[in-house]
């Protein structure tokens, strides 16, 4: 379910993750089932370099719908952080990434592991930068960003509930080829976590696997971690063998399926990552649906988790919403319109166009074809129609821009019309200047209003004219030189041309109509 779930299941009205996001999917529904323990502390793992990428992005600030594989991730453990810590471990593009949490999560402490030396040589590192962390210790890989803050919550309140040394988070999966398999005893407690290559034909067989995101009791952790050896064909530390170790000394672990396998995907090339965002964008469409938003073609709708919709919009095929995009209730979007941090009235229609960083007022009309650069502001009921690209423009109640103009830097009052083919000169050569038309104006077609300029209320404009002038209220605005005809001027100055030929023969048949009307004039008149 959507929402903002139940803050006081974690003793919490608002979070750090949640005021810079404030989107719909921040936080899903919260198990109220879930006690306060006394610290829960988050350690996630961001310092591989995603070689499969070949990008010189880290993985996993590589985006999402709306955040990185990162930022989803924080998402998910957002609701463990208020009574504990954060802590990122960063490696291959550490500046990056540093930059990243500073933006979306200022109170993550990043760590350096300067040597990838395996999972278990990360969370060792994490732990030595904060020798006072006791309680819950939640480790999660920094590129599953399908995991939902309601599985981590189940699995935390799991290994919380059994009193256990470790909990890994499981899924089945239909084809678990190159990954760890989890081996359960009769009774179907968990009993071991075997590695593929070391697998035998019927433990290959389960279909059982190792998701990568564990709960620890923090002094077992820290107690196995200081044992992990690097004697493996990797020469790593594995996490893994923690979970061994604990399992040999007879600690309790617990195995905690997730209820869908898809939470627990991570990518490794671009291609997997493609195969993410489809999922997410399917788990966001259905959400929305079920929220009341008509969805016309899931399959070419994509909408960003930080944008927010109200019930009963319309979103139409191949549109995507970005950012952080609000839409009103009952607005109809689409088809093939992209939205990026636009706000979208109730009741407006935005169609085939392309908008950022502006607003759309209640029941606006923009589009078909229309551009909105940033800084553009619609009024209730105005209009934006075909071929009109607009930039820190200001548009009052019910007025329009129907066709085939550019209204940059400009104001214009409300109930104006602005006639066809009109232009806002707002640039000199060195800085632009803005242009105000009043309230209930009317400007002729092929206009240009060259800033910084005043159009009075109610005034009117003719049609191709340059306004280089204030023009009072209620007066007429004109600025067109006297017409005159140069005669034969074609046929001189683009002699063997088409045009010239072809005047050529207009004139010839206009002198030929002539001297047949001359001709007939001077015939003498039949006699009654």
């Amino acid at each position: 379910m959507w929402g903002n779930g139940s803050p006081q299941a974690f003793g919490a009205s608002q979070s750090w993750f949640e005021s810079r996001h404030p989107s719909h999917l921040t936080t899903m529904r919260r198990t109220d089932t879930v006690e306060e323990p006394s610290v829960r502390n988050v350690i996630i793992l961001a310092a591989g370099e995603g070689k499969r990428m070949k990008s010189s992005v880290p993985k996993v600030l590589h985006p999402l719908l709306g955040r990185t594989l990162l930022g989803h991730v924080l998402a998910a453990a957002e609701p463990f952080l208020e009574s504990g810590t954060v802590t990122v471990v960063v490696g291959h593009g550490g500046d990056q990434v540093r930059e990243h949490l500073a933006r979306v999560a200022p109170e993550a402490v990043p760590v350096t592991q300067t040597e990838q030396r395996g999972t278990g040589h990360a969370v060792r590192i994490a732990l030595d930068a904060s020798p006072e962390l006791s309680g819950t210790v939640v480790v999660l890989n920094g590129d599953i960003p399908l995991l939902r803050a309601e599985t981590l919550a189940a699995l935390v309140h799991a290994h919380e509930t059994a009193q256990a040394s470790a909990t890994v988070l499981t899924a089945e999966v239909d084809n678990p080829t190159g990954l760890g398999r989890i081996v359960r005893n009769a009774g179907g407690e968990f009993a071991a976590i075997v590695e593929e290559r070391d697998a035998t034909p019927e433990q290959r067989a389960v279909r059982e696997i190792n998701s990568g995101a564990y709960v620890f009791e923090a002094a077992a952790l820290r107690e196995m971690l200081g044992k992990l050896s690097t004697n493996n064909d990797q020469g790593e530390e594995y996490l893994t063998d923690v979970i061994g170790m604990l399992a040999a000394a007879g600690a309790p672990i617990v195995a905690h399926r997730a209820p869908d396998a898809t939470e627990t995907l991570g990518a490794n090339d671009r291609a997997e990552l493609a195969g993410l965002r489809a999922l997410m964008r399917d788990r966001i469409n259905d959400e929305w649906m079920k929220a009341g938003v008509a969805i016309i073609d899931p399959a070419t709708t994509w909408i960003d988790v930080t944008v927010t919709l109200e019930r009963d919009a319309v979103i139409e095929p191949n549109t995507h919403l970005r950012g952080a995009t609000s839409i009103g209730e009952a607005a109809v979007i689409g088809p093939d319109t992209s939205l990026i941090d636009v706000v979208v009235g109730p009741g407006a229609a935005v169609v085939r166009t392309h908008a950022v960083s502006s607003e759309i007022g209640p029941q606006a009309s923009v589009g078909p074809f229309a551009y909105l650069r940033p800084g553009s502001q619609l009024g209730r009921k105005s209009k934006v129609g075909t071929f009109v690209e607009t930039k820190a423009a200001t548009l009052g109640e019910g007025a329009k821009v129907p066709h085939l103009s550019y209204v940059g830097d400009a104001t214009i009052g409300e109930h104006t019309n602005i006639g066809a083919a009109t232009v806002f000169v707002n640039y000199d050569g060195v800085r632009k200047q803005r242009s105000v038309i009043g309230a209930h104006a009317r400007t002729g077609a092929d206009n240009m209003f060259v800033a910084p300029v005043h159009v009075g209320d109610g005034a009117y404009t003719a049609a191709g004219s340059v306004i280089v002038k204030d023009v009072p209220a209620g007066a007429l605005g004109v600025s067109r030189a006297t017409q005159r005809n140069i005669d034969g001027w074609v046929e001189r100055k683009r002699a063997g041309t088409a045009a010239a030929e072809a005047a050529k023969v207009a004139r010839a048949r206009e002198e030929n109509h002539a001297e047949a009307g001359q001709v007939a004039e001077s015939s003498p008149r039949d006699e009654q």
